[in-house]
């Protein structure tokens, strides 16, 4: 299996951009929870050993990633809310997270690299799109890892708060023990109302 490098990076700096970004989000599939975005510029000479995909590592590794690119990396993460997703639609709402998370980095990037098919409407800096970014690109890769991880924690802290819908293991994912609550239990304030599956419950004869 090919491992995510450093050459879309590269290439940037061979332009002549100097701080370049990955970015990646996280949670466009679940019925609960906000959408996180995570924007990363690594430093070239203090790159994690083992950088992948967040979905290709274990939940134990990449903890012990995270905390090398909090020490070596600028790293921001932003969250969009679930009124914010209902408000737009959760493509829109994606996009605003990845920019909040661009804006939220210790130095404005000049360039980045965007996990995906398209660039974010308004960004204000060159990106390019890398569709399966994550497993291609060292930066992508970082940005998927601190988006999984801070949002898993959000899930599993409304999971404590609102107990009997798996969303400690399930992150809110449709799951079919997801699905079941969502009928036993009713609708949760961080269900969103825009998904089929939560509006069909509230809207039912």
């Amino acid at each position: 299996m090919s491992k995510p490098d450093y050459t879309f990076e590269h290439s940037a700096h061979a332009q002549g951009y100097l701080r370049v970004a990955g970015v990646d989000e996280v949670g466009r599939g679940p019925l609960a929870g906000p959408v996180t975005a995570a924007a990363v510029v690594l430093n070239p000479d203090h790159i994690p050993e083992g950088l992948n995909d967040s979905k290709k590592l274990t939940a134990k590794k990449r903890q012990a990633l995270l905390e090398q690119l909090l020490k070596h990396a600028d790293v921001s993460v932003a969250h969009v809310s679930v009124e914010e997703i209902d408000q737009h639609n959760i493509l829109r709402a994606s996009h605003i997270a990845m920019d909040r998370a661009l804006n939220g980095l210790i130095i404005r990037p000049d360039f980045a690299l965007i996990d995906g098919n398209m660039i974010p409407r308004g960004l204000n800096i060159p990106a390019q799109p890398i569709i399966k970014g994550d497993a291609l690109s060292l930066s992508i890769a970082a940005a998927s890892i601190a988006a999984k991880i801070r949002r898993d924690k959000v899930m599993w802290d409304l999971a404590q708060q609102f107990p009997g819908y798996g969303w400690e293991t399930n992150a809110g994912y449709p799951t079919k023990a997801h699905r079941e609550a969502l009928r036993n239990l009713g609708v949760t304030p961080h269900h969103r109302r825009s998904f089929k599956p939560v509006h069909n419950i509230l809207y039912q004869e």
